[in-house]
């Protein structure tokens, strides 16, 4: 596949994924009554069962990585070029954007709102730090070992790391910076996005190196 056309796969998948995560958060806020346990766990079903969809969908396009960490790891493990990695990033970021944009769209909202919702503190960093290690973790197994395995792997997990961090697993770079665009159920304070990454980029790391020796996955010394 092009580079361009799995650049253009990973914003396209990348920008379904964020319209799945905050235009079911919108639903579940309307529906629940404000009952918050039923509205995330509206939001943690509809982003799961995305998952699977949009990993089976892309993976024979872009590796459907949508996620600049997984992406990431793909570099510093020599599975990628570094100029292919930008290029992957820079879509999923925009893609991920553009994904708000649709979902505040398709239910009447104001186009861009950033969102005010507070998301700080130890706990959630911690929490994020967490989810991006077992994201990669079953990642990088299961696609090495169970490869056909790996879409519900992965939608599996985010499912449970919706309901066992504190955070609700964001887990994802562009995720997160597309979520401050708007101020729903699912938004995130612009103010909270650096810490969040920042937590997810150790969290990503450190799966990465322990994986590769618990799996002697070669790195690449570029």
């Amino acid at each position: 596949m092009s580079a361009t056309r799995s650049a253009v796969g990973e914003a396209i998948g990348t920008c379904m994924l964020v319209a799945a995560v905050v235009g079911s958060g919108i639903m579940a806020a309307k529906l629940s009554d404000g009952n918050a346990a039923i509205a995330l766990l509206a939001n943690t079903i509809a982003t799961g069962a995305a998952l699977v969809a949009l990993i089976l969908t892309f993976a024979p396009i872009s590796g459907a990585h949508f996620n600049p960490i997984v992406t990431g790891h793909a570099v510093l493990t020599g599975a990628m070029t570094r100029s292919r990695g930008v290029a992957y990033v820079a879509a999923q970021v925009a893609g991920g954007i553009a994904g708000a944009l649709l979902a505040n769209a398709m239910f009447d909202l104001d186009l861009v709102s950033f969102s005010v919702r507070a998301r700080h503190g130890a706990p959630q960093l911690l929490s994020e730090a967490v989810a991006t290690f077992g994201l990669v973790a079953v990642i990088v197994s299961t696609s090495r070992h169970h490869p056909t395995k790996t879409p519900f792997a992965v939608a599996s997990y985010i499912t449970a790391a919706y309901w066992f961090t504190a955070s609700t697993s964001f887990a994802n770079p562009a995720v997160t910076i597309a979520r401050t665009f708007s101020d729903t159920f699912a938004g995130i304070r612009p103010v909270d996005v650096g810490p969040f990454i920042a937590a997810q980029v150790v969290g990503g790391l450190v799966a990465s190196v322990v994986f590769a020796w618990l799996l002697n996955e070669p790195r690449s010394t570029r």
